[in-house]
């Protein structure tokens, strides 16, 4: 009876500890199994996530080539020591570049910003075509730690607009004027992606604003051989008005469109600007000249 019990009792005992060791043995299947089907999941979470984001990029691209602007191109090392060298980088200056389409009035701009008029000694040539094929270097005789830039105009054979800032090395630059005309152009959206891209503060500048409000008062009617002064006030008021709210209502639908982050756009008149570079006090009306000019050194001066 004793042999029996004790036979019994490790027939009971073998079967427990087989019991135990299939229950291991699927509990560690079961773990298994669980951290294959999680890592199944992990990995199809990522191809989702990667497929997501190259139809993104795709899609991205699509919408810039439909647009016009082509995608950012990232200049290596040696494009970048060949710029700097080319227009004379120096750590102690700020280097502010003008660009834009070819005929915005640059070259006239860049003059008022140094406090000169076109016919001035060292200003910047200007004329009815493009007169500046290389980017040209202006040092600024009344603050010598700006150094000017006019950069040829884009939109032309020479300079293809998709080109425009890659080729002409805009990226070395610490501040970019990007001059608008009557319209947003292609060209302006590409500056200005880029420019986003590499975090260059840039400044939108609508210049000749005295020429566009007159042509805008003859559009609605006015005789500028009227001699009759409260009449020809009324009239420039009006489209004074029309032209500031048309221009930062198409620089602001342009930029959401292009999905570029809202931003100012100045605008001045190339005779009121110099006056208040020279301290002359503004002539005619006042429109961002000085608010431009304030920004502008702001930010030149803070990188130095």
């Amino acid at each position: 009876m004793e042999e029996q019990r004790r036979r019994q009792e490790a027939e009971a005992a073998a079967a427990r500890e087989e019991e135990a060791r299939r229950r291991n043995a699927l509990e560690e299947e079961t773990r298994r199994a669980t951290r294959a089907q999680e890592e199944a999941e992990r990995t199809a979470r990522e191809a989702a996530e990667a497929a997501r984001r190259a139809l993104a990029e795709r899609e991205e691209i699509e919408r810039q080539l439909r647009i016009g602007t082509q995608p950012v191109v990232v200049p290596t090392p040696e494009e970048i020591r060949l710029a700097r060298e080319r227009v004379r980088y120096d750590d102690a200056v700020s280097h502010i570049a003008i660009a834009g389409i070819a005929g915005s009035g640059k070259s006239s701009l860049i003059n008022a910003l140094r406090g000169l008029n076109n016919n001035d000694r060292n200003a910047a040539p200007t004329g009815v075509n493009e007169t500046t094929l290389e980017i040209s270097r202006y040092v600024d005789a009344h603050n010598p730690q700006l150094a000017w830039y006019d950069i040829p105009g884009s939109g032309t054979a020479r300079t293809p607009d998709w080109q425009y800032f890659h080729s002409q090395g805009l990226y070395v630059f610490d501040c970019i004027l990007v001059l608008i005309n009557d319209r947003f152009t292609t060209t302006d959206l590409a500056i200005l992606t880029n420019c986003h891209h590499f975090r260059i503060p840039t400044f939108i500048v609508r210049s000749k604003s005295d020429q566009h409000i007159s042509n805008l008062m003859m559009d609605m009617g006015y005789d500028p051989d009227e001699e009759d002064t409260d009449r020809q006030a009324q009239f420039r008021k009006v489209a004074r008005n029309q032209y500031i709210s048309g221009t930062r209502q198409n620089v602001e639908n342009n930029l959401a469109e292009a999905n570029l982050p809202d931003q100012r756009v100045y605008i001045v008149s190339k005779r009121t600007l110099l006056a208040a570079v020279k301290d002359q006090g503004p002539r005619g009306t006042v429109i961002d000249e000085i608010e431009l000019l304030t920004n502008l050194y702001n930010v030149a001066f803070s990188r130095l």
